[in-house]
């Protein structure tokens, strides 16, 4: 499981934009999101850079992933 510090998250619908970059990764990935704390946990096959890279292009800046 990766967890990801993703900035500039503040609704619903950044919700929605950052779960949609992730499953287009890896459509069997399993994400949840805490937007008050701003952490993605991604349970995914994928590698960690490609998950971040899709959260990043999908325009939410990614400060920390392990």
């Amino acid at each position: 499981m990766y967890q990801l510090q993703v900035e500039n998250m503040s609704c619903g619908h950044c919700v929605g934009t950052v779960t949609k970059a992730v499953l287009a990764v890896d459509a069997g990935a399993t994400v949840q999101v805490d937007l008050a704390s701003k952490q993605v946990s991604v349970e995914s096959a994928s590698a960690l850079a490609r998950i971040s890279e899709a959260i990043v292009a999908a325009g939410f800046p990614v400060s920390s992933a392990a």
